[in-house]
């Protein structure tokens, strides 16, 4: 069912509901955020005339939070209760906190990584105990999804009375990959902001633009855009239009940021400068912009390009603004990009296909009543996207779900469960600190108190190594990296490159006692690389731990200990 093109008149506003959003939320920088957010400010406007109740008590959010840093996120007041995405135990909170609420209706927002668990499973911890009408809007439909994605989503969509989803293409593969029952699917476009159709060349003056060319691109920048495909494309471009400004606007994504740090603008800027291209053509505006702040950029942009190398694209958020701003657009061929820029609505290239880009911005920038008309199809399509109308097919849906909430979606009252979660104590790291120093983790102890006596060895490093990344992979706390360097940094000293072979045992005095360690102090340091290989925090550390492991592992087709033997496949198995 397709509702997002139509003027609903079901929506009470003397009797509004009371929504509860699952979703990330700014201040954290994500799209399922900046999406959630203007949602929820769109309703908010809805209620405005509400005098019985205030607007904040109809709505409500729940967190998801994926910091460990204290103190956390700086929520406004909308943000009743906050989820550590890695925490089970909240999740199970979250439903009773949820259920004991007034609210009528519960809106999920779902990205498999913003939820805890393996494929985000997490999250279901607190559907399953939920008894209020759960919407949930997709925002990824993958067409080959893993395993424990499939079953994750379709654990989600049973769950749910009503599923949203952004794209026609999305209801089709909800029904033939996710046996999702048509009536449950709902389409609704993905929101953008009412703005007039305004012509570019009255605001450059702003930006300094007077007399350029301005395409541009933003969001949170990764690898996963495709930026440097248009870098190609630029010399060519700019032979033709040296007046031409390219604007590279948005931060890192801050997860790219957390693991590589600022390598991809780094490689960008390199880029750049090795096709020759002058400063005066390319700008980098590393912010992440108010919303207020991105309209001002789409004003004085001719031509918006968003070069995305994934197919499976389902829904971009940055792409419906473009199109709602009336901007000529130019993208790769994303299932999005397809569904929005069909009908001369945009010009469509291949991916990763510098010479089409060149082609492409060529053509809109040699006729510019070509341009003009494919805003014009741009702009008008979008006024069925803006976020009075998608709002008011939210609220719609959100009615009819309660309307149709029966027993069929109550699920059965039972005796709750503690033991999966409450009673189930939290990872208490004390002890571990405790028995570790700058050289590493001590090898015995007095009771709780270390004994220097014994020195450390190469098998209770490997341990603890193991340990403390098992630790980031689960929580992503950024507490455990001082451990996890000094474990690390242990084994990259074991390790005697002569022989090949890992010493074990060192006394208190950082001396080691011996050439050679056990075979099975080798085996363990080997599981514990490997497993780092697999799931490391850092780049760096990936890095270290791929050249121990290389040093490391040829000397084991020579071991005789069944243990090592086992250890050394499990480390080479991950």
């Amino acid at each position: 069912m397709d509702i997002g093109n139509v003027m609903v008149n079901t929506i009470n506003l003397k009797n509004p509901l009371r929504v509860t959003f699952i979703a990330s939320y700014p201040p954290r920088k994500c799209g399922i955020a900046t999406f959630t957010a203007d949602l929820f400010s769109s309703m908010q406007g809805f209620y405005d005339d509400i005098t019985t109740f205030g607007k904040q008590e109809k709505l409500q959010i729940i967190a998801m939070n994926n910091t460990t840093v204290s103190p956390g996120y700086n929520y406004d007041r909308e943000v009743s209760f906050e989820i550590r995405e890695q925490h089970q135990e909240d999740y199970y909170q979250a439903a009773d906190f949820i259920n004991l609420s007034f609210t009528d209706v519960v809106s999920l927002q779902h990205e498999f990584g913003i939820f805890g668990g393996k494929d985000g499973n997490y999250i279901i911890h607190l559907l399953q105990n939920l008894k209020k009408p759960l919407v949930t809007t997709l925002h990824t439909v993958l067409e080959k999804p893993t395993q424990g994605q499939l079953k994750t989503l379709k654990e989600i969509c049973r769950l749910s009375s009503t599923v949203i989803v952004q794209t026609e293409k999305a209801v089709n593969m909800m029904k033939d990959i996710y046996d999702v029952p048509a009536e449950k699917i709902v389409m609704i476009h993905h929101g953008t902001p009412d703005v007039p159709f305004l012509d570019s060349f009255y605001y450059k003056e702003q930006f300094q633009a007077e007399g350029k060319k301005v395409i541009l691109t933003f969001g949170l920048l990764s690898a996963s855009k495709g930026i440097e495909y248009v870098i190609k494309a630029l010399p060519e471009v700019i032979a033709e239009f040296p007046n031409l400004l390219f604007i590279i606007l948005g931060v890192t994504h801050p997860a790219v940021k957390e693991h590589s740090g600022e390598e991809y603008r780094h490689f960008l800027k390199k880029m750049i400068s090795d096709n020759n291209i002058e400063e005066k053509n390319v700008v980098f505006y590393n912010q992440y912009v108010t919303l207020e702040r991105l309209l001002q950029f789409m004003e004085v942009t001719d031509i918006y390009i968003s070069p995305y190398i994934n197919k499976e694209q389902i829904v971009s958020g940055t792409l419906a603004y473009a199109l709602a701003c009336g901007k000529a657009i130019i993208s790769t061929p994303y299932w999005h990009a397809e569904a929005l820029l069909s009908d001369g609505r945009g010009i469509l290239v291949s991916f990763r296909d510098s010479q089409s880009i060149t082609k492409a911005l060529k053509t809109l920038l040699r006729n510019d009543t070509l341009r003009n008309q494919m805003r014009k199809k741009a702009y008008q399509f979008g006024r069925r996207m803006i976020w009075q109308k998608t709002t008011q097919a939210y609220l719609h849906t959100f009615r009819q779900a309660l309307f149709n909430y029966t027993d069929i979606f109550v699920h059965p009252s039972r005796e709750k469960d503690f033991s999966k979660w409450s009673t189930v104590p939290k990872i208490n790291l004390s002890q571990m600190r405790t028995l570790t120093d700058d050289t590493g983790f001590y090898q015995h102890a007095i009771f709780t108190m270390p004994n220097r006596q014994h020195g450390y060895c190469t098998d209770d490093n490997a341990r603890a190594l193991l340990v403390s990344v098992m630790n980031w992979r689960i929580y992503k706390d950024e507490n455990i990296l001082p451990l996890l360097y000094i474990y690390l940094s242990f084994l990259n000293h074991a390790l005697n490159t002569e022989k090949g072979r890992m010493r074990n045992f060192m006394s208190f005095d950082r001396e080691w006692l011996e050439e050679i360690g056990s075979e099975d102090s080798h085996g363990r340091a080997i599981w514990a690389l490997g497993y780092t290989v697999a799931y490391p925090p850092t780049k760096d550390v990936l890095n270290i731990s791929i050249r121990l492991f290389k040093q490391s592992i040829d000397i084991t087709t020579s071991f005789k200990a069944p243990r090592a033997w086992a250890d050394s496949l499990l480390g080479s198995l991950y």
